[in-house]
């Protein structure tokens, strides 16, 4: 997929940050296959700040999660 000519300012400044944006555009506009290089990436690090971190690296993306949940859990029950 070839990149558009100007991309809108919040793909700018999203791809503006050094690695994730990297990471991020090589996904949008590169090989197919590197979306699984992205996933796995993004769970070893997870695993390193298990590691590093302990308990707090397993909790704190939890309840990061709960909003979200709980938000498609009403779009469930609203049918």
């Amino acid at each position: 997929m070839a990149r558009p000519r100007r991309l809108p300012f919040y793909e700018r400044a999203i791809y503006a940050i050094p690695v994730l944006g990297w990471m991020l555009k090589d996904v949008a506009y590169g090989d197919k296959d590197n979306i699984y290089y992205f996933i796995a990436t993004l769970v070893m690090a997870w695993i390193i700040a298990i590691i590093a971190f302990g308990y707090p690296a397993i909790i704190l993306p939890a309840l990061a999660l709960v909003p979200t949940i709980f938000i498609a859990l009403l779009v469930i029950t609203r049918g």
